[in-house]
């Protein structure tokens, strides 16, 4: 669990997050949606320390990340996987390599037991038989998934990705979405995703943080997100089409005159 209280970022004299709290749940996957310029970015930089908010308190499992010694940090970090936008993987690397990459770093097994581990977690996200190809051989897809399996090769209790979807198809973005809602369980990592796909929102937000101008606007879950009466995260949530008609559907479930809602996929057909 991670939570954070009272978190304030100013940068000069524009606040960026204003007086923000908020639980993030282990075991689920945490979303953090708003239009862009909202705080999402500066929020999760500061949840992992690559930013100091101005004032608040940030706390990993009981224990205050804000008031830990730099030593301390370091620890606590390397519990931490990273999903990066771009998926951040070394263009001079092969997929082997890009994944034993942190381990090299921070793991003090043998060589032997570290190859064995990196094939574990691609195993994991369907990518056994990829070790020796490099970044610019395989999709975009595919490259989400080596960033998956780096991010979770040192088994990190939390887990953050930012913008996990973006430049994927809608189809990919579905497998990237269900590998990493399937993974958030079968580990129980608390899992914090920012994000602008709405299809993500509708299918793996377990627990939804919505900012609006740098403040807690709205929180809730993807059944609560349809129902709510939050005029601004209405118009941002139901700004498409394809959204408007799953609300719909929902609305129609609620008042009994359908017995269940079909799946977001068979929205689109």
């Amino acid at each position: 669990m991670i939570e954070f209280k009272n978190i304030e970022k100013s940068f000069d004299d524009k606040v960026v997050l204003n007086n923000i709290s908020h639980i993030m749940e282990t075991g689920k996957c945490n979303l953090i949606i708003g239009t862009s310029g909202s705080g999402k970015t500066v929020l999760q930089k500061c949840l992992v320390g690559l930013l100091e908010p101005n004032s608040g308190e940030i706390i990993y499992d009981g224990a205050s990340f804000t008031h830990m010694s730099d030593v301390e940090r370091k620890m606590l970090r390397q519990q931490i996987g990273m999903l990066f936008q771009g998926g951040a993987l070394f263009d001079s690397m092969t997929v082997e390599q890009n994944v034993l990459f942190p381990m090299e770093m921070f793991s003090t097994i043998n060589h032997t037991q570290k190859l064995k581990r990196v094939n574990e977690v691609l195993d994991r996200v369907n990518l056994v038989g990829a070790n020796k190809k490099y970044p610019a051989e395989i999709s975009g897809g595919m490259k989400k998934r080596v960033g998956i399996a780096r991010s979770i090769v040192l088994n990190p209790k939390f887990l953050f990705c930012d913008e996990p979807n973006s430049g994927l198809d809608p189809q990919t973005s579905m497998v990237i979405d269900k590998l990493i809602l399937d993974i958030t369980r079968e580990f129980n990592m608390t899992t914090v995703i920012n994000t602008h796909d709405m299809n993500s929102v509708m299918e793996i937000g377990e627990n939804i943080l919505y900012l609006y101008q740098g403040q807690k606007e709205w929180a809730g879950n993807k059944k609560e997100i349809i129902f709510s009466k939050n005029e601004r995260l209405n118009s941002f949530i139901f700004a498409s089409e394809f959204l408007q008609d799953a609300k719909h559907m929902r609305m129609l479930e609620a008042k009994g005159k359908i017995s269940e809602v079909r799946d977001m996929d068979e929205l689109t057909k």
